[in-house]
């Protein structure tokens, strides 16, 4: 491999979130979804360049930043947006806050498939709508979407807008473009408007196919809002950058002043470097090495449980680079179990109820990191899980 994702890069100390939330110094954090790689190098010299500059005044965003987000789309994934179709934004979780609070008035049903993105919550709530849940049915190690009650759901509660997560967050799921196209036929038939979080999109394993759910039919486009970002895959979520994509006219003049009214119109000189970087032929040959090493890390895990703790479950991983495991035969609730492993076994993986509370055995691993973190870390919850359970 041309880059070495096995190189420690220390973080602790640097007022990470990861790292630096517990003082405790042995701690192994696999929680919180950044990874612990350096992210590209021509990233890294695209900011270089930008910071010996030494002005970091109001920036404008260029022609070339929406030229370098239409041609990755098109090139990677078979989707060609439009220039007037582009929002840019702080980040996903703004773009979603401020499209909710633009789209709905209070008391409106807002539906998600839980387990599902934490983040998704507070943004329900902040917005003053009201949650409608369609549970992912969990079985054989993976979920599938009970379209039946999906559908049921929408109609009966008055559901005004879903959320799509799309690859899906905790759940692992990379949706086909089958199952894609069902839940838009659905919601175009109910006029539910779909706001789809795309912000894994690019961390897919071999055999899997990210489908945006905007490129499937222009019906789709036109009543959806597609949240995309370099921050998960590049490992830039501090540099606070995102796009909105919306056909709708309409719609999207209304985003557009929400995003304004929010507060989240302005972004900084270093998000507007590192995407066109990141968005660029060396950009991809970097994403493309990670990528296999993710999924070196996932075998690496996969066979650590079938070979030493075959009775906990591990849920089948197509996109994200998180993992969903089953801990029920410890007989914690995974809040508890969860502190306990912070202070006992000094690592931190996180909660599954923040994802649904119906959920409370799971917990999300993040194995984003290098392999010999990874390996330490796995070796700790070894010895954790043999004690409570001998």
């Amino acid at each position: 491999m041309q880059y070495d994702f096995d190189k420690i890069i220390p973080r602790r100390g640097t007022n990470t979130v990861k790292w630096d939330t517990c003082p405790d110094p042995e701690l192994l954090p696999l929680w919180v979804a950044d990874m612990d790689f350096q992210t590209a190098p021509c990233v890294i010299e695209a900011l270089r360049k930008r910071v010996e500059h030494g002005v970091f005044g109001y920036v404008r965003v260029p022609e070339s930043y929406y030229d370098a987000i239409i041609n990755w789309f098109s090139r990677r994934h078979g989707w060609t947006m439009q220039r007037e179709h582009i929002l840019y934004t702080s980040g996903v979780v703004p773009a979603i806050a401020a499209i909710l609070q633009s789209l709905t008035q209070k008391g409106d049903k807002v539906m998600v498939q839980t387990p599902v993105y934490n983040c998704f919550y507070s943004c329900i709530r902040n917005a003053g709508c009201e949650l409608v849940a369609n549970p992912l049915i969990y079985e054989d190690q993976t979920y599938r979407i009970d379209f039946d009650d999906f559908e049921r759901k929408i109609v009966e509660k008055g559901v005004k807008v879903f959320i799509l997560c799309n690859p899906h967050n905790p759940a692992g799921r990379v949706w086909t473009r089958e199952e894609l196209t069902r839940i838009g036929d659905i919601c175009l038939r109910h006029d539910v408007f779909v706001i789809s979080d795309e912000i894994h999109n690019e961390i897919v394993m071999p055999g899997f196919h990210y489908t945006p759910f905007a490129s499937l039919k222009p019906d789709f486009a036109n009543q959806s809002a597609v949240c995309t970002s370099p921050s998960k895959s590049f490992n830039i979520a501090g540099l606070q950058i995102a796009n909105i994509t919306v056909a709708n006219a309409r719609v999207r003049a209304i985003i557009d002043k929400g995003i304004n009214i929010n507060e989240t119109c302005d972004v900084n000189p270093f998000g507007v470097e590192a995407l066109q970087a990141a968005y660029s032929p060396e950009g991809e040959v970097w994403l493309e090495e990670l990528l296999s090493y993710l999924h070196g890390n996932y075998k690496f895990l996969c066979d650590f449980f079938a070979n030493r703790l075959p009775q906990i479950p591990v849920t089948h991983l197509e996109g994200t680079y998180l993992v969903w495991i089953d801990c029920s035969i410890l007989g914690f609730s995974s809040t508890k179990l969860e502190a306990i492993l912070r202070s006992q076994a000094h690592i931190w993986f996180t909660a599954g109820d923040v994802y649904d509370p119906a959920r409370n055995e799971f917990l999300r691993i993040n194995l984003a990191c290098p392999r010999s973190i990874l390996s330490d870390a796995l070796e700790k919850f070894e010895v954790f899980c043999k004690k409570v359970t001998r």
